[in-house]
C-alpha cells in the first residue's frame, strides 16, 4: 500500500520505471525513529508497507535496522525480500579459498589514527575473509593504509557491483595504492573490499629454497623489508609473495 524508502527520488523513479504508483514515504538515517512511527500507523491501518534503501540491502550499514525494532515492537511482522547483496556478491569473487568463514565489518573510520589501529585489530582475525566498504572519497586513505599495515595480505576490491562498470581486483595490498591510482575512474562509485585470509607462514617457506631463505636473512639484516624482498625476489626468482610472507613470519618471531 505504500514504500518507505531511504529517498524519495530514487525509489519514485524505480516505481515509474515499473509502472507502480505508490504512497512514498521518506525514511532515513536522520529520521528514521519518525519515520517507523508513521509506518506503523499505516500497520495498524492494516495496510502494508514495503522498504527500500538505495543502493544496498536495509540494515546492513544502510538504513532499516530501527525500523524493523520499533516495527516488531509494536507487534508486526518484518518479512525479507532478499535482493542483490555486496557483501556476499563481493565474497563469491574474492576466491579466498583459506578463509574458515567471513565476517563484515562495516567502514573504516574516517580518522587516519583510528582507521591505523582499527586494520591492526583486524590483521589478528587471520582465519576468515573480512568484508569492509568504503566510499569514494576515502577509498584512497584506506588503500594507503593497508599497504603499510598489512601489504602482502590479498585483497579483493570490488567497486560499482552489479551495475554497469564494476570493477573487480585482486592484489597484495601493497600493491593497491599503485592499482588506483593507475586510473582515475577506479576511485569513483561504492567499493567493497575483502579482507582475504593470512596464509600460513609454512605456506611461504614450502616455497622458498635454502639459498634463497638465506639471501634473504642477509638482504633483511642490512636492508628496509620492503627493499629486501623486492632485491630477493630480483636474485632468486622466487615469488615476492611468498618472500614477504617469509620475513613477516621472522620478523614475529624475533618480536615475540
Amino acid at each position: 500500500d505504500a514504500v518507505a524508502c531511504e529517498d524519495t527520488r530514487t525509489t519514485g523513479a524505480l516505481l515509474a520505471h515499473l509502472g507502480f504508483d505508490k504512497t512514498l514515504i521518506a525514511l532515513h538515517q536522520h529520521n528514521e525513529r519518525e519515520g517507523a512511527a508513521r509506518v506503523i500507523e499505516r500497520l495498524a491501518r492494516g495496510e502494508r508497507v514495503a522498504y527500500v534503501s538505495d543502493a544496498g540491502t536495509p540494515a546492513v550499514s544502510d538504513p532499516g535496522a530501527a525500523l524493523v525494532e520499533t516495527v516488531r515492537a509494536a507487534g508486526h511482522a518484518c518479512v525479507p525480500i532478499p535482493g542483490a547483496s555486496s557483501v556476499v556478491a563481493a565474497l563469491s569473487v574474492a576466491g579466498d579459498a583459506r578463509a574458515a568463514g567471513f565476517a563484515f565489518v562495516g567502514f573504516a573510520p574516517a580518522k587516519a589514527g583510528e582507521r591505523g589501529a582499527w586494520l591492526q585489530a583486524l590483521a589478528a582475525r587471520r582465519d576468515e575473509s573480512l568484508v569492509m566498504f568504503e566510499a569514494p572519497h576515502r577509498i584512497g586513505a584506506l588503500v594507503e593504509t593497508l599497504a603499510a599495515a598489512l601489504p602482502t595480505r590479498r585483497v579483493s576490491l570490488a567497486r560499482e557491483l552489479t551495475k554497469q562498470f564494476e570493477t573487480v581486483a585482486t592484489m597484495p595490498a601493497a600493491e593497491l595504492p599503485a592499482w588506483l591510482a593507475a586510473d582515475p575512474n577506479r576511485e569513483r562509485g561504492e567499493f567493497v573490499l575483502v579482507l582475504h585470509a593470512q596464509a600460513k607462514p609454512d605456506d611461504g617457506a614450502a616455497a622458498l629454497d635454502d639459498p634463497t631463505q638465506r639471501t634473504l636473512r642477509l638482504l633483511l639484516a642490512e636492508l628496509p623489508l620492503k627493499q629486501a624482498v623486492s632485491l630477493a625476489a630480483a636474485i632468486s626468482g622466487a615469488p615476492r609473495n611468498a618472500l614477504y610472507e617469509q620475513a613477516l613470519a621472522w620478523r614475529g618471531d624475533q618480536e615475540a
